[in-house]
C-alpha cells in the first residue's frame, strides 16, 4: 500500500516573484505544506521564493489554490511559474538557506506599520517586550530602511550588529512563530535602544551612553523626559524609520512660530501626527476614504478639510483649510502619544532639515546640521539605510467613476515614499535595463527592468550639495539592490537641470546611449505607464503645470498635446507670456499679474492690488513699476512662458491674495483655499489657430475685482473657467482626431477642485479619464514617464 501510494504522488517545482521576502511567506509556505501533508523545501532567493514540493495531486491542487488565496498580507504576488516533475523522495518539509543568485532581482517591501498584535504586546505589562520602542514582527516593521542587499536576510540589513538573545533566537528560528526569520526582532535584552540628549552646554555625543551613566537618559526615562520637553514646548529632533522629525506642540503657537524660525519655513505647512482616527476627527472633517487612508499599513501623511473649532494653532499651515495628518508608525510614535498627563493630542512631525535639505538620517549628522534647530535629540542606534520621507495623499472623492478609480474615492498622491517606496509599477510590457534621473523639482528617478519600473522614494528639489549626494546615493543602492545595470540613460531636456547633468556625464563616463525626453510627454506617458496602456494607440493629454523645457526652448507648462509613448503633437497651448526676471517672477507673482495685465493691454492703475503692493515695496526696490515695464518691453532677462501654473500664480497676485511666495505653489494653494463651490460662473478665453489667450479672462477678473466681487467667487469663476477650457479644446481635439480618452498629468491637477470639475464636465462630454493614483500628477512622477517612453521606442526599434 506504502508503494501505491507514493506512485501517485506527484512533483513540482515552484518559482514566485513578487513582494515574498520579508512578508512572512516562507513560514506561510512550510505551515501550508504541513497542513496538507506535503514534502519538499523552501527558499529566499536573489530572484523571489523557489519551493520544491511533492505530494497528492488534490494535496497540490489546494497548495496552488492557497498560494493565491491564503498569502500573507504584506506578500505581493506578481508571478508563478509551476513545472510539475516526478516526486523527489522528501520525507520532511523544511526551510533551507536563502540562495544567491547572479543578476536576478526581486522587489523589496516597503516598511510598513506597526501591526495589532505588536501593539498589543507593547501596552501589555505582562510581555517581555513591555515599552520597547523597536517591537516588530514578520507582518510589521522597517524593511527598505534597513536592507543593504538581497536575499533580505539579517547580515545584509542594519540589524546586523545586533545578536540576538536566547529567547529571540526561538522565535526568529521557528516556523510557527509570527517572528520567524522576522529580520528587525529584537527584545531589551539584545536590541536596539533609545536616548536622550539635551543640550545644555555640553558636548553632545551621539553615542549610547554606558551602563554606568547614573545620569543617562536611556529607555523609559529617556521616553518621559521627550513627553516633558513636548510639553513645556520644546523642540525637539526625533530619530524615527527614515530619517529624524523635528516635533514640537501643535497646540503651542510659541512653540510653532520659533519652529519656524529655525527651520527658516515661513509659511509652507507642517506635517501632524495624532494617536488615532478619533483624535483627528475632533480637529479635522473626516470621511470613510479618509479614515481608511489614515489607518492603512503604509500611514501616509493625509491632506483633511480641518474643522473651524481645532486648537491647532493656525501657524501651522497658514492661508490654507486644510491640515496634513498622519498617525503613529511605529512603535515609538505610539509611546510618545500616549494620551497621559495631558500630553498635547497633536504633535507637529515635520521633516528633519533645514528647508531645501534631505532629512538627517545619521546620529553624527544630525547632531551637526539640527543642533540650530533642536533644544534636544531623542536618538537610537539602529542604523538607517536609505533616507526615505512621510509620503502625502488625498483623498479624491468624484461625482462618477472614471474608468480608472473607485466611483467613490481615490488614492492622490502628492509625495510617494515611506510605505509605498520601493513597491514597482507593473509596465504593461518588458523593459531594458535603463535609469530615468528625473526632474529638478519634486525629483525621484526609476530603474525599469524586465517588467518592472522602480520609482524611487521622495529626493527632492535638486537644488544642493546635499540633495545631490542624498540621489547619487540611492541610485546606486536602487541598482545594487535591484541588480539593474543600466543600458541607457534617459533625462529631461532643460539642460540646466542637475539630473539631466548627472545623466549626460555618466553617459560620458560609462559610454551609455543617453536620450533626452520633453517634460510634459513624460508627465503624459507616467498617467499612461500606470495604467498599462500599451500604446497601441495616442490620446490627448493635459499636461498643466509651473515649468517645463520645451522643444522651441521656451517654458512651457499649458499643453494640450496628442501622445502616445513613441510620439507627441503639441496640439493647443496657452499663449506665451514673458516671465520676467525669470525665476524671480516664480517666488514674485505680483510681476507675472501685472504681465498678463499688459498682455490684456490693461492699465497699471493704482487700485489694483499688484499695484498697490509695488507702492508698499517702492521704498526698497527703485521704481519697480517702471524697471518691469522696461524688461516686458525689451524682452530682457524675460523668457516666454505657456505656463498654466503661471496663470495660477498671476490671478491669485491680481485678486490680492499672494503677491509674493515662499514655497512653491504657495499662491496658488491660497487661491484653490478660498473657491466658493456654490459659484458656478466662468470667464472668457480667447483661441486662434493652437493659441489659447488667457487676456480676456484678465480683463474679466480685473472687472470684478473693481466691482468688489467677493474674492471666493472670483476664486471658484477662475477654477470653473480652466475646467471648461479643458472640456471645450478636448472637444475640438475629439472632432479632429476621433480621440475620446484624455489623460490629466502635472502639478496643476493637484487642485483638488479643479480636478473634480474637470473630470466631471469630461465625462459627461463622453470622455474616459485617466488620473494618476499610483504615482503624483507631479513632477515626482516623471521619471516612470521618461522610463516608459525609452524602453517603448527601444522596444520599438525607433531608437539604437
Amino acid at each position: 500500500m506504502e508503494s501505491e501510494r507514493v506512485l501517485e504522488n506527484r512533483g513540482a517545482t515552484i518559482h514566485i516573484s513578487g513582494i515574498v521576502q520579508g512578508v512572512g511567506f516562507r513560514p506561510f509556505i512550510y505551515n501550508l505544506a504541513h497542513r496538507l501533508q506535503l514534502t519538499g523545501w523552501v527558499r529566499n532567493t536573489s530572484g523571489g521564493v523557489e519551493i520544491e514540493i511533492d505530494g497528492r495531486p488534490e494535496s497540490l491542487t489546494a497548495f496552488f489554490e492557497a498560494l493565491e488565496n491564503e498569502r500573507p498580507p504584506m506578500a505581493q504576488i506578481d508571478d508563478i511559474r509551476i513545472s510539475d516533475r516526478q516526486p523527489n523522495g522528501f520525507s520532511s518539509f523544511e526551510i533551507i538557506p536563502s540562495e544567491p543568485i547572479s543578476g536576478a532581482f526581486q522587489p523589496i517591501s516597503p516598511d510598513v506599520d506597526v501591526c495589532p498584535d505588536c501593539i498589543r504586546e507593547l501596552f501589555d505589562a505582562d510581555d517581555r517586550r513591555y515599552r520597547y520602542p523597536f517591537i516588530n514582527c514578520t507582518n510589521c516593521g522597517p524593511r527598505f530602511t534597513i536592507i543593504d542587499d538581497i536575499p533580505y536576510d539579517r547580515p545584509l540589513t542594519t540589524m546586523a550588529s545586533f545578536q540576538m538573545c536566547p529567547e529571540c533566537q526561538v522565535e526568529y528560528e521557528n516556523p510557527h512563530d509570527r517572528r520567524y526569520h522576522a529580520q528587525p526582532v529584537a527584545c531589551p535584552l539584545c536590541g536596539p535602544q533609545i536616548w536622550l540628549e539635551i543640550k545644555n552646554g555640553t558636548p553632545l555625543s551621539g553615542k549610547m551612553p554606558s551602563g554606568d551613566d547614573s545620569s543617562a537618559l536611556i529607555g523609559e526615562d529617556a521616553l518621559q523626559a521627550t513627553r516633558e520637553l513636548l510639553r513645556q514646548g520644546k523642540i525637539v529632533a526625533i530619530k524615527g524609520l527614515g530619517g529624524f522629525h523635528l516635533a514640537c506642540d501643535a497646540t503651542n503657537p510659541e512653540a510653532v512660530s520659533e519652529l519656524r524660525r529655525r527651520k527658516l519655513r515661513v509659511d509652507k505647512p507642517f506635517a501632524l501626527m495624532m494617536l488615532d482616527s478619533d483624535i483627528v476627527e475632533s480637529h479635522c472633517q473626516l470621511n470613510i476614504n479618509d479614515k481608511n487612508l489614515l489607518e492603512s499599513r503604509e500611514r501616509p501623511v493625509v491632506i483633511l478639510d480641518r474643522r473651524p473649532d481645532s486648537p491647532i494653532t493656525g501657524s501651522v499651515a497658514p492661508g490654507q483649510n486644510t491640515l496634513g495628518v498622519m498617525l503613529p508608525y511605529t512603535p515609538l510614535h505610539y509611546l510618545l502619544l500616549e494620551n497621559k498627563s495631558g500630553f498635547p493630542e497633536a504633535l507637529i512631525m515635520t521633516s528633519g532639515n533645514i528647508s531645501d535639505e534631505p532629512i538627517a538620517t545619521q546620529n553624527a549628522e544630525a547632531l551637526k546640521r539640527l543642533h540650530s534647530l533642536a533644544d534636544a535629540f531623542l536618538l537610537h542606534d539602529r542604523g538607517i539605510r536609505i533616507r526615505c520621507d512621510d509620503s502625502v495623499v488625498r483623498s479624491v472623492q468624484l461625482n462618477s467613476p472614471t474608468r480608472d478609480v473607485d466611483p467613490v474615492s481615490a488614492l492622490h498622491f502628492i509625495r510617494r515614499s515611506r510605505g509605498y517606496a520601493p513597491n514597482p509599477i507593473r509596465l504593461p510590457w518588458e523593459s531594458p535595463p535603463l535609469l530615468a534621473t528625473g526632474p529638478e523639482l519634486k525629483n525621484t528617478f526609476c530603474l525599469a527592468n524586465g517588467p518592472y519600473a522602480f520609482l524611487s522614494h521622495h529626493i527632492g528639489d535638486m537644488e544642493n550639495l546635499e540633495t545631490i549626494q542624498a540621489y547619487e546615493d540611492g541610485v546606486a543602492h536602487f541598482e545594487r539592490l535591484f541588480r539593474v545595470i543600466p543600458e541607457a540613460i534617459v533625462y529631461d531636456l532643460h539642460p540646466d537641470y542637475l539630473a539631466t547633468r548627472y545623466a549626460l556625464d555618466r553617459a560620458n563616463n560609462q559610454g551609455l546611449p543617453a536620450f533626452g525626453v520633453q517634460h510634459h510627454h513624460a508627465h503624459i506617458a507616467a498617467c499612461m505607464a500606470e495604467h498599462k496602456l500599451a500604446g497601441e494607440g495616442p490620446l490627448i493629454g493635459v499636461s498643466f503645470d509651473g515649468t517645463g523645457y520645451g522643444d522651441d526652448g521656451a517654458i512651457w507648462g499649458g499643453e494640450f498635446l496628442v501622445a502616445d509613448y513613441d510620439h507627441y503633437q503639441r496640439e493647443f497651448h496657452l499663449d506665451y507670456v514673458p516671465l520676467p526676471g525669470g525665476e524671480r517672477s516664480i517666488k514674485e507673482p505680483w510681476r507675472l499679474a501685472l504681465t498678463w495685465l499688459h498682455q490684456a493691454g490693461i492699465p497699471w492703475d493704482e487700485d489694483l492690488p499688484p499695484v498697490i503692493y509695488t507702492a508698499q515695496i517702492n521704498s526698497h526696490i527703485s521704481q519697480p513699476l517702471d524697471v518691469l515695464r522696461a524688461q516686458l518691453e525689451s524682452g530682457l532677462n524675460a523668457p516666454p512662458t505657456s505656463s498654466m501654473g503661471r496663470l495660477f500664480d498671476a490671478v491669485s497676485a491680481l485678486a490680492g491674495v499672494r503677491p509674493v511666495v515662499n514655497y512653491e505653489a504657495q499662491a496658488a494653494i491660497e487661491l484653490e483655499a478660498l473657491v466658493d463651490p456654490t459659484v458656478d460662473g466662468i470667464y472668457p478665453w480667447a483661441v486662434e489657430d493652437d493659441k489659447i489667450d488667457a487676456s480676456p479672462l484678465i480683463k474679466a477678473v480685473a472687472v470684478d475685482l473693481r466691482a468688489k466681487v467677493p474674492i471666493q467667487t472670483i476664486a471658484a469663476r477662475f477654477h470653473n473657467s480652466v475646467a471648461q477650457l479643458v472640456c471645450d479644446i478636448c472637444l475640438l481635439i475629439k472632432k479632429t482626431h476621433g480621440l475620446a480618452d484624455v489623460a490629466l498629468s502635472g502639478g496643476v491637477w493637484q487642485n483638488v477642485y479643479l480636478l473634480k470639475r474637470t473630470t466631471s464636465l469630461l465625462q459627461k462630454h463622453g470622455f474616459t479619464v485617466y488620473l494618476h493614483r499610483q504615482v503624483p500628477a507631479n513632477d515626482g512622477g516623471v521619471a516612470l514617464g521618461q522610463a516608459a517612453i525609452l524602453s517603448h521606442k527601444l522596444n520599438s526599434g525607433l531608437l539604437e
